[in-house]
């Protein structure tokens, strides 16, 4: 079994699919490597393949806000994506392209063995939860696999572009803080 660096080192040196070609950085997550809570998005913008680091451009920076508003820093959490390069443009990730990428995400959740997933957005609420989820309908329910509880928010990038998406959102991190104190009160007895 990998550790998580020697993980990062593979998919530092990966080209199963086109999207290694443009990228400056592999952008394969970042936290706690223990955390209770694992964040997934769908894949890197302009700023996370600059720096190598998920979810710290505009998007990422409500991302933080959020978690911190829950109680939490982003050292307690995990932080990553389904695909490790960005996609021309920030266009959506191709099938191809998650199918490439899905086994390290595998291998992350293995290793980091979270409590609580939280699928951020459609893409990795589709890849994660069901094919055929449907993030306004469904988001805010749990759904518990393998011991691990599951839930899709809206992605932190539709709020910026949706304000009536902020309401739901929020409350959606308060039932995560509510589900992780659930977990925390369970492990303590």
């Amino acid at each position: 079994m990998y550790t998580l660096e020697e993980l990062r080192g593979i998919v530092m040196g990966c080209h199963l699919c086109p999207l290694h070609q443009d990228r400056k950085n592999t952008v394969f997550g970042q936290g706690n490597p223990e955390a209770e809570i694992l964040f997934i998005g769908e894949g890197p913008g302009q700023v996370e393949d600059d720096t190598g680091l998920a979810f710290v451009g505009p998007a990422g920076q409500l991302l933080t806000k959020a978690i911190e508003g829950i109680g939490l820093t982003r050292e307690d959490v995990y932080i990553g994506n389904i695909v490790k390069c960005r996609p021309p443009h920030n266009r959506n990730p191709i099938k191809e392209e998650m199918e490439a990428c899905i086994p390290y995400l595998k291998w992350q959740v293995k290793l980091i063995r979270p409590k609580i997933i939280i699928c951020l957005g459609s893409i990795a609420a589709t890849n994660i939860i069901d094919p055929s989820f449907k993030i306004t309908k469904q988001r805010g329910t749990w759904y518990e696999r393998k011991n691990i509880w599951i839930m899709a928010t809206y992605h932190p990038s539709a709020v910026l572009r949706d304000s009536v998406k902020k309401r739901p959102f929020w409350e959606d991190f308060k039932m995560i803080r509510k589900k992780y104190d659930e977990l925390i009160e369970d492990k303590s007895l």
